[in-house]
């Protein structure tokens, strides 16, 4: 995995640099921008890290921009900051997914610790989604019939009703159920139930 980034958009030429000394004090690395346009030109969504945007920007605000983000292809956790913070723009910001809004000035340690958290989220996604698409790829291994009766048996049907509904012999179905766990790499059919709640399956 790529060293998260931190991408820092403010205005204010001074705060950034200075929130980049912050951020390079504990070595990580960051990305500054003056403008939400700045940051979407240079976006890169394979690069983990986080956002640390400032609700007042000329253009687009901080908040309008946290609102499109995902249909602007941009998925990164956001650290609100607001030199101008108020109630309603802090519950808003927060009920749109923001990690923490800080208000200016605000302490070191509070922005360290709101990064952090930040980039700890898209870690956890990014994995996750690195998961599923280890299980999606040992799936697609599987033949049509083993699909079959996976999707039955994790949908919690004995072998002698999958045997019933695919007009199969009990022995052939516990064939098939074995060797899609040796292919899915399950342990056990907890595993398997998991593995098949990840891909959607549905019979």
């Amino acid at each position: 995995m790529r060293a998260p980034v931190i991408h820092i958009v403010e205005d204010d030429a001074s705060l950034r640099e200075a929130l980049a000394s912050l951020f390079a004090s504990v070595e990580l690395e960051t990305r500054q921008y003056g403008s939400t346009a700045a940051f979407l030109e240079a976006h890169e969504p394979d690069q983990p890290g986080c956002l640390v945007l400032d609700v007042r920007l000329p253009g687009l605000s901080g908040l309008d921009f946290q609102s499109q983000m995902e249909g602007l292809g941009v998925r990164l956790p956001v650290v609100l900051m607001t030199g101008h913070g108020d109630i309603p723009m802090s519950v808003r910001g927060m009920k749109a997914g923001a990690v923490d809004f800080l208000a200016k000035p605000f302490r070191d340690q509070d922005m360290l610790d709101a990064a952090a958290a930040a980039v700890e989220r898209d870690r956890r996604r990014r994995e996750a989604e690195g998961d599923s698409d280890r299980v999606r790829a040992l799936f697609e291994t599987l033949s049509p019939r083993e699909r079959q009766v996976m999707a039955l048996v994790t949908a919690g049907k004995m072998n002698k009703q999958v045997a019933g509904d695919l007009n199969l012999s009990e022995v052939t179905v516990k064939i098939h159920r074995g060797s899609a766990m040796r292919k899915m790499g399950a342990k056990s059919l907890a595993d398997l139930v998991r593995m098949a709640g990840a891909l959607g399956l549905r019979t």
